[in-house]
């Protein structure tokens, strides 16, 4: 058995559950919605998405989603729901 492999998976299940240890800086995530897959995109608290709502609002339900799912881990000018 591995000890120190034991260590490392009970550390990071401590940290996964102290959600405030991580800030989002950028990422990009495909969205299945109801009628298309759409990619959003997240860079230094801009968003972006390929959908037309986002392209007219600046905002659209794929972000949005995002920023109920990694509350507390995004910087907050990014935060707007």
């Amino acid at each position: 058995m591995d000890y120190g492999m034991i260590g490392k998976i009970e550390k990071a299940k401590r940290y996964s559950e102290e959600r405030d240890r991580f800030r989002f800086k950028s990422f990009s995530v495909d969205i299945k919605g109801e009628n298309n897959q759409h990619s959003v995109t997240y860079d230094n608290g801009e968003w972006t998405c390929t959908c037309s709502f986002f392209a007219s609002r600046g905002r659209c339900s794929h972000t949005i989603a995002l920023e109920f799912i990694l509350k507390d881990m995004l910087e907050e000018e990014a935060l707007e729901a």
